[in-house]
């Protein structure tokens, strides 16, 4: 694969990622919580640097598509592993962030409760035991690949 096919399909990738959480969240109904907001970010910083590249940017910016890919699958690992309560998440989206003891009875049975909330330590979502964090995570991690195998190759037309 060229250079230029490699950046082609990482880009790709991530657009399809992101589409992808586009469709689960406007199609499906699945509302996204906030880590599934940290998640988006990084693909489209890949698209751009992607876009970047193929109009004529430099090679050494793939290196940041590789970092960019990097980083969202370091979010989907993390959170991931917040659903599957291996390790505390962020208490302002997780379900140990409520203190039910300092609320009082009105609190509790106040019908005020902001709608929509989605707690980043529930799986809304899962195929094959992997919710849409650890999908994102696993095919950022070959978008990993791709960006890296792109930052290096060395096409012969180039040498």
């Amino acid at each position: 694969m060229t250079h230029r096919s490699l950046v082609i399909l990482a880009t790709l990738g991530s657009a399809f990622l992101l589409l992808t959480a586009f469709g689960f969240q406007y199609l499906g109904g699945y509302l996204p919580c906030k880590m599934c907001y940290w998640q988006r970010w990084p693909h489209a910083a890949a698209i751009l640097i992607g876009a970047i590249i193929l109009m004529g940017g430099s090679r050494l910016l793939a290196w940041a598509g590789a970092a960019a890919a990097a980083t969202t699958a370091l979010i989907g690992i993390y959170h991931a592993g917040v659903e599957w309560k291996w390790w505390p998440g962020p208490s302002s989206c997780t379900g140990g962030g409520l203190d039910l003891d300092t609320m009082s009875g009105g609190d509790l049975l106040s019908m005020d409760a902001p709608t929509g909330l989605v707690l980043c330590d529930e799986i809304v979502w899962q195929l094959f035991g992997l919710s849409m964090a650890g999908w994102n995570a696993l095919f950022s991690l070959v978008l990993v690949a791709l960006w890296v195998a792109a930052a290096t190759r060395r096409d012969r037309s180039a040498a």
